[in-house]
């Protein structure tokens, strides 16, 4: 399953300190069933996840880095939407949900579709391959001496 809006919340209320039905709570769950629902959220492999990656993006923040080394896994501005895309697809903390998206749109300026000829371009390619069943042939080729 996909990372939803209440796990996203979910994993953001454990990551700030919260108890896990209090998180249950704040991420949208019913007082009532907030301890079971917090009990899957923990088993969840996507909150999981998201939980790995918050942690591990946050001990990077907190190592002293000198500011002008950039963050290699945090996408640097491109002025180049395709660069940007390209960034995405290879930012190992980013969601993977966003990581694929990105990869998809790259994709879809990258490569060619084949097949994206109009009407009579296809008209006129089946033509040539048909052969000229019924016209004349070209002349033979001279010998240039």
């Amino acid at each position: 399953m996909a990372l939803t809006e209440q796990k996203r919340r979910y994993a953001a209320a454990r990551l700030s300190g919260l108890s896990k039905k209090a998180a249950a709570i704040e991420a949208g769950c019913p007082e009532k069933t907030a301890a079971q629902a917090a009990s899957r959220y923990e088993k969840d492999p996507d909150v999981q996840a998201a939980m790995g990656r918050a942690m591990a993006s946050e001990a990077k923040k907190t190592e002293a880095q000198p500011p002008a080394d950039p963050d290699p896994y945090i996408p640097a501005s491109a002025a180049d939407p395709l660069e940007f895309m390209r960034q995405m697809m290879n930012d190992l903390e980013a969601d993977p949900k966003l990581r694929l998206d990105a990869a998809k749109s790259l994709a879809a300026f990258t490569i060619a579709k084949p097949g994206e000829k109009g009407k009579k371009e296809e008209q006129a390619d089946a033509a040539k391959k048909a052969g000229n069943k019924f016209g004349s042939t070209p002349p033979p080729l001279r010998a240039v001496k």
